[in-house]
């Protein structure tokens, strides 16, 4: 009895360590499919709708964030879907804070920042960009049926609380408006329209996608465009693809992004628009 036993029990456990070898076997092969096949990992914050933001399923062409169960979508993911197609690649989306983007680049986490960026003189100076793929004008957004509903004028907001991002020209206008109670800076939009709906400020700086965005996103948020606006420069106003310095990538996305029609890009950004989940 003792004899069928051990026999039986040997057998179980070479059955069992034949399992557990392929189980690791076909778990190497599939490592090392997904390791081998080319990638092109981009940067973005993943909270500036309707350039980009967070949501929980893949609806409306969302991509997996990698690291975490959520996805991003937006304008800025269907131009990176188009970019990473033309490359013979797959799409990787990292989520990263705004201020981490440029150092992520240079030190090659990601190959490419695509998260409504400006091609500043400054940022020139650390990192490539392509060609220019969205352009838009600055607005303010404030509470509607507020003090600033009616504002035409930057210098409507004299005495105003007024707020932007954190380390981006947004924030940086400000100081063109006469008086203003200029409040610190914010690390990102959805704090923005917190601080907003709260009453903590008045209004905040930002650009018309993201404004139409914010009020289609609330009904208590109005965007206000001006006749006398912000003093910019074109470079100030356009975005680009952040690229590390002298990357081959840069050609080659340059050649894509011209595949893209004007027609095509307002389409994206409408149905970002129309597509952005409610909460953001």
């Amino acid at each position: 009895m003792r004899k069928r036993l051990s026999l039986l029990l040997i057998m179980f456990l070479s059955v069992t360590m034949l399992l557990t070898g392929c189980g690791e076997n076909s778990a190497k092969v599939e490592d090392s499919s997904t390791t081998e096949e080319e990638v092109f990992r981009v940067g973005l914050e993943c909270g500036y709708a309707p350039f980009n933001w967070t949501q929980m399923d893949d609806s409306n062409g969302g991509v997996k964030i990698e690291g975490n169960e959520e996805y991003a979508g937006g304008y800025d993911i269907e131009i990176a879907k188009k970019i990473a197609e033309g490359l013979g690649k797959k799409l990787v989306v990292v989520k990263t804070e705004w201020d981490g983007l440029v150092p992520a680049l240079t030190s090659g986490k990601i190959d490419a920042i695509i998260a409504g960026m400006s091609p500043t003189a400054e940022r020139k100076e650390t990192i490539d960009f392509s060609d220019i793929y969205y352009k838009s004008d600055l607005v303010m957004v404030v509470k509607k049926g507020g003090k600033y509903e009616k504002a035409n004028s930057i210098q409507d907001f004299k005495g105003a609380k007024i707020t932007g991002q954190l380390n981006t020209f947004h924030y940086s206008v400000i100081d063109q408006i006469e008086d203003v109670d200029k409040q610190p800076a914010m690390d990102n939009f959805p704090a923005m329209r917190v601080a907003l709906e709260s009453g903590m400020i008045d209004g905040y700086v930002s650009e018309q996608p993201e404004a139409i965005s914010a009020q289609s996103a609330n009904e208590n948020f109005k965007m206000v465009e001006f006749t006398d606006g912000f003093i910019t420069s074109d470079e100030d106003t356009a975005i680009a693809v952040g690229i590390a310095k002298d990357s081959e990538l840069t050609e080659k996305i340059n050649e894509i992004l011209v595949g893209i029609s004007e027609e095509e890009r307002t389409e994206i950004m409408d149905n970002a628009i129309k597509n952005q989940p409610a909460a953001e």
